[in-house]
């Protein structure tokens, strides 16, 4: 799984991952400090957050310094290719879709355009837009109706 010959330090996923993790742990860690680690009942909110942070800065240097001796891969060498990274990035824009238009659309409509997307590449239009449909607003009554959680609406109320 050596692949170091003629790569350099410069392109290796891992290394590059690896700093990110202990950047994100460090501020995660950096946060915490500012919530109180022991209160008069026990354990403060700053404990939890303390401790996993801390275990995580650990483990980000580990795989930093693995990484960087033993196992060297590029990031083209773990990303998808062909139609699946085309499935990859429909799962990306569907979630995205929903997110920008559920404010204005309401669940029902953002929840079908989402499903629609999704299904869309395993299914012909005619069959997947129903499928979306329905199941869109079974989990609109399933939520509204039978849960009690309101979810976003539009101006009909669905």
């Amino acid at each position: 799984m050596d692949k170091r010959k003629g790569k350099g330090r410069f392109g290796n996923a891992g290394v590059w991952a690896g700093i990110v993790l202990l950047i994100y742990a460090s501020f995660m860690f950096w946060q915490s400090l500012s919530l109180g680690y022991y209160t008069q009942f026990g354990p403060g909110p700053g404990m939890f957050p303390r401790w996993l942070s801390g275990i995580l800065i650990v483990i980000s240097l580990l795989y930093l310094w693995q990484s960087a001796r033993k196992f060297v891969f590029r990031a083209a060498d773990i990303f998808p290719k062909g139609k699946d990274l085309w499935n990859m990035l429909s799962v990306f824009v569907s979630v995205l879709m929903f997110m920008l238009i559920v404010n204005l659309t309401g669940f029902v409509i953002a929840g079908t355009v989402m499903m629609f997307i999704l299904l869309s590449r395993g299914y012909k239009w005619f069959m997947a837009l129903p499928i979306a449909l329905v199941t869109s607003v079974l989990l609109f009554l399933l939520f509204d109706k039978v849960f009690s959680i309101p979810l976003p609406v539009n101006t009909f109320g669905w």
